[in-house]
């Protein structure tokens, strides 16, 4: 088992990078090693992933979920052996750093060759790249799940706080 660390900084609040992050079926629209997300449930992913020829295709289960802070994952399946976690802490009111940090387990030959420690740390490094690029290019999430989720049980949404735009002017 080995594991991969990066962290990207982001020209936006926290709560922008969270809320996007969250937004898991966006993912192929800027992270190129990602196919398709589909949200089966709020603790439950399944994801296609690839690069080149190769394919892989499984399921995540969400472990933990705090807003604005942290989501942790573990890969389902035997032969879907990672485990990770991003968070996000404000470096400054409209920046973000972004850490990504994943455990890999390799099964099979092909999982070494694709897994290797310096292939995934490149792909890692250039999916941060093009969430920052994203992020940054549309200035505001593109939509945000706001629930807890502590040892794989989803708690109640946090609720939102209501957001005026526009400005209401007496009239008179």
């Amino acid at each position: 088992m080995y594991t991969v660390e990066e962290t990207i900084e982001v020209a936006v609040p926290v709560r922008t990078a969270y809320n996007q992050w969250t937004q898991f079926k966006s993912f192929p629209r800027f992270m190129s090693a990602v196919k398709k997300v589909e949200q089966v449930r709020p603790n439950l992913t399944r994801w296609v992933i690839g690069v080149g020829p190769l394919r892989h295709e499984f399921d995540a289960e969400i472990v933990e979920q705090v807003p604005d802070s942290l989501v942790a994952w573990r890969s389902l399946g035997r032969r879907s052996g990672h485990r990770g976690e991003v968070s996000f802490r404000a470096t400054a009111s409209d920046r973000t750093a972004v850490l990504v940090r994943m455990s890999v387990e390799p099964h099979t030959v092909r999982d070494r060759l694709t897994r290797a420690p310096g292939f995934t740390r490149r792909v890692v490094r250039a999916e941060l790249g093009h969430f920052k690029e994203f992020i940054e290019g549309l200035g505001q999430e593109g939509g945000a799940w706001r629930g807890v989720i502590h040892d794989g049980h989803v708690q109640p949404l946090e609720p939102e706080p209501p957001r005026s735009r526009v400005p209401h002017w007496p009239v008179g």
